[in-house]
């Protein structure tokens, strides 16, 4: 049952996005399986101009940046070990991940 397997991690903290995409790494690794990646993606940032006071000084103002951090990873040659490897893996609450079966 060889089939590819693409994962997507986003988060906002970029090292949790390094950690997770170790862990996966490994375990798809003890597994048997191909590994390619992680390939870092563009990350998406998100810029907010807020002004401090609402009522005067209207060229004082506040900028926030809301960063958004992703990594793909391709695997082949994949069994179902390896997928339900992937299942059972606790990762830190923070990271999202999809998991795509091509």
């Amino acid at each position: 049952m060889a089939q590819k397997v693409r994962i997507k991690i986003k988060s906002f903290d970029h090292s949790m996005v390094d950690q997770s995409a170790e862990k996966i790494v490994k375990t798809v690794r003890s597994s048997g399986a191909i590994v390619t990646g992680p390939i870092p993606l563009p990350t998406h940032k998100r810029i907010f101009t807020v002004l401090r006071s609402p009522h005067v000084n209207k060229k004082a103002r506040e900028q926030f940046q809301l960063a958004n951090h992703k990594r793909l990873m391709d695997i082949y040659s994949s069994s179902s070990k390896t997928i339900d490897a992937l299942m059972k893996l606790e990762l830190p609450s923070g990271v999202h991940v999809e998991i795509k079966v091509i």
